[in-house]
């Protein structure tokens, strides 16, 4: 059986798949917004797979990931758009321009810096794209990305024009600050749009508190529903084998259990 293992064969096969006479007919039918759900997962399912540290699985979803991006530049390659190769020629450049101090003469002492300078390149290339002056810092992050990653982005983009907190206990603070207005607003009976807001404010600070202590808060609270299912599935387990079930009635026990589990992973 022959090798197809170059990103030419990869190609070669999406083309055949979408060819109007000979193809899938399911592939011949799709299109950027039928195909997006699909690219989605499998960005989640790359996540997984680094989380698990599975590599074998790891190798697969990178493929599917891969697949994606092949499957779209071909849509757009039908529709006279753009093709492959100007995919991978527009990321080669993006990455050669936003790294100056690696492929060209600027000297960029630490990582702060370095991260200024991507922040910068990225304000200006927003800027070249609409042919005007630029507007707001916090343009262009994509309302579509999950909430707490869009929060972090946006809070990263205001500090780099200085709205930022200068010390951590002041970022403390802030989420102390914030969980007691939500109890206010519990004691206070307030309307559910108050309480809606109240909620997503102290999320954005636990974001901010996340980010200046170096953590990424979505992979950080993606982590803790991992140890949550695991914990309560072997929960689960412990009860069934003492002929008990999951229930209100159980619960002192379900609270005994998960707090020996909870010490022994420790």
């Amino acid at each position: 059986m022959n090798r197809h293992d170059s990103i030419s064969d990869l190609i070669a096969i999406v083309a055949r798949l979408r060819d109007p006479q000979d193809g899938c007919p399911w592939d011949q039918e799709q299109t950027f917004r039928s195909i997006l759900p699909f690219t989605l997962e499998e960005a989640y399912e790359v996540a997984e797979a680094i989380e698990n540290e599975d590599m074998k699985e790891l190798r697969e979803e990178l493929g599917d990931l891969l697949l994606q991006v092949v499957y779209h530049a071909r849509i757009a390659e039908e529709q006279g758009s753009f093709a492959f190769p100007d995919v991978v020629q527009s990321i080669s450049e993006k990455m050669i321009r936003r790294h100056p101090h690696v492929f060209g003469d600027a000297e960029l002492e630490d990582e702060e810096a370095v991260r200024a300078n991507w922040e910068r390149e990225k304000a200006a290339e927003r800027a070249s794209k609409r042919q005007r002056p630029i507007g707001s810092v916090l343009e262009g992050v994509a309302q579509a990305l999950p909430a707490l990653v869009r929060a972090e982005k946006l809070q990263k983009r205001a500090a780099v024009v200085g709205f930022d907190w200068d010390e951590m206990e002041e970022v403390f603070d802030k989420v102390l600050e914030e969980l007691q207005e939500c109890r206010e607003t519990l004691r206070a009976h307030a309307e559910p749009t108050e309480r809606v807001h109240e909620i997503g404010d102290l999320l954005f600070s636990c974001v901010n508190l996340a980010r200046h202590m170096g953590v990424d808060a979505e992979q950080a609270l993606r982590a803790a529903n991992h140890r949550f299912e695991r914990r309560f599935g072997r929960v689960e387990v412990c009860l069934r084998a003492g002929g008990q079930e999951p229930s209100a009635a159980v619960r002192p026990e379900m609270e005994r259990l998960w707090s020996l589990i909870k010490s022994e992973e420790r």
